[in-house]
């Protein structure tokens, strides 16, 4: 194999506050930045994009969140044809949900240029419309390995014309056992390509997939840091037998408005759910046995502040990304320090600060030094008995998620149900938050008060015209 070239930038205060005016992008692209409101580069995008826009390869270790889907946009635009129907570059995820974050973000930042269309390419829906849309073309695919696999089985993705391929938290995919399906993809790609790989940490299979399918690859291994302060992490000794208990008591004391719990299993999963039910709290669950529409659900309802906790193992929560987390709880203290950072950098984004809680068995001590080594800090113990859980008011979301039967399908659109509500229905437009319009059904979260008289309202009048059939989740 080619040897890896290391890049200078290591450090993101070396990188903080550069310029896009710095970088060769067209006019087009600079102008959308400013109207974006992207005026300097995030480190993982200074230590990046000259590598890529010069055409090499890139190795990056960079979380979610830390702005690296413009830094693989950006190179994968200035390469583009628009002129060109064909698909001229390729965007690999792990999740659905990722897939379309991405296919939104890279749509603001294409939004300059003419006619270029995007596809998303997903399992959970169903292939004929993915198979007739690419009959008429497109430029830019974003999908799951295995449904892109799919299609090239079934010679409905001509990746002839391809000239950039990225492997989007690539780290995760192998975790859920896509290594070959990547490799799959890979050798059918063209193979003077860019390719360009981003990855939260950095296990051994994505050595591998360097040593296979990338040319002289650039390294960018940026340290994740969590801004001081943002991010206030506390540790908790409990025995196994308390372990569940503890974290309703965590819930009671901090009264968090929206909690991403961590499990090592989907057993685990399962005994918290019980058990948070049991307290009277609204928790969910994700879980790799869920069919694409029940995930679906959850995640909006959980995006939309109207589940107070989501219980996960890692694998379940790939790809998911909430821009408002309260606290994260590790109930299970896992044995990977790098997955333990990147599992409480969901919380403290932005201008917010986060709470990550951990609860430590007698076993766990040498998991807690290690996750100590890597990030550099004193772990600040306490005993549950401090807790002071003896609030009685429930912990109550602030939203309901309402579903109604009727989406893109039917041409429903977000500004359709707003108008519903804030005009005949008679609600103002604070009362209600979210909107998320899937192919056959739309979710709006509504605040508490008024979801009973909502689904009224809405059942008994019309959106677009139409009668719909409206519950709430």
């Amino acid at each position: 194999m080619n040897d890896i070239i290391q890049n200078p930038f290591s450090a993101p205060e070396d990188s903080t506050g550069r310029s896009f005016n710095e970088l060769p992008l067209s006019a087009g692209l600079q102008a959308t930045l400013r109207q974006l409101g992207y005026l300097s580069m995030t480190p993982i995008q200074a230590a990046s994009l000259p590598i890529t826009l010069a055409g090499n390869d890139l190795i990056a270790q960079a979380k979610t969140g830390s702005g690296k889907t413009a830094a693989f946009a950006l190179p994968l635009l200035t390469r583009l044809n628009p002129r060109r129907f064909a698909v001229q570059a390729m965007v690999l995820c792990p999740t659905r949900e990722l897939a379309d974050q991405v296919t939104q973000e890279i749509r603001r930042l294409a939004r300059a240029a003419d006619n270029i269309k995007i596809m998303t390419l997903c399992g959970g829906s169903t292939m004929r419309p993915q198979i007739a849309s690419l009959e008429h073309g497109a430029h830019i695919v974003v999908g799951t390995p295995g449904r892109i696999m799919d299609h090239i089985e079934r010679g409905t993705l001509d990746l002839s014309a391809l000239n950039t391929l990225v492997l989007d938290e690539a780290d995760r995919m192998l975790d859920m056992g896509f290594y070959e399906d990547m490799a799959y993809v890979a050798k059918r790609c063209p193979a003077n390509r860019q390719t360009l790989m981003f990855s939260a940490t950095y296990p051994d299979g994505i050595a591998r997939l360097a040593r296979q399918f990338m040319r002289n690859p650039h390294e960018v291994k940026l340290a994740e840091q969590h801004e001081s302060g943002k991010i206030r992490q506390r540790y908790y000794e409990v025995s196994n037998e308390e372990r569940l208990q503890a974290v309703g008591a965590l819930l009671r004391h901090y009264r968090p408005v929206s909690t991403l719990a961590f499990c090592n299993t989907k057993q685990q999963c399962r005994s918290l759910l019980e058990v948070l039910h049991a307290q009277g709290i609204y928790a969910l669950t994700l879980n790799g046995d869920m069919e694409q529409r029940e995930r679906d659900q959850v995640l909006i309802q959980f995006a939309n502040r109207s589940c107070s906790v989501l219980v996960a193992t890692d694998v379940a929560a790939r790809g998911l990304d909430i821009t408002q987390l309260e606290a994260v709880i590790n109930v299970d203290v896992t044995p990977d320090p790098e997955v333990h950072v990147h599992r409480i950098g969901r919380t403290g984004r932005a201008d917010q600060d986060g709470w990550a809680l951990s609860l430590c068995g007698p076993s766990d001590r040498q998991r807690i030094i290690s996750i100590a080594k890597l990030t550099g800090i004193t772990p600040e113990w306490h005993a549950l008995s401090e807790l002071n859980d003896e609030d009685e008011a429930p912990l109550t979301p602030p939203m309901v998620t309402l579903q109604i039967l009727g989406g893109r399908k039917e041409k429903i659109r977000a500004g359709d149900v707003l108008g519903a509500l804030t005009g005949d229905a008679g609600f103002t437009r604070e009362q209600v938050g979210k909107i998320n319009v899937t192919d056959f059904s739309t979710y709006v979260a509504v605040v508490q008060a008024i979801a009973g008289e909502a689904v009224r309202k809405l059942s008994a009048g019309k959106v677009k015209g139409k009668n719909v059939k409206v519950r709430s989740l």
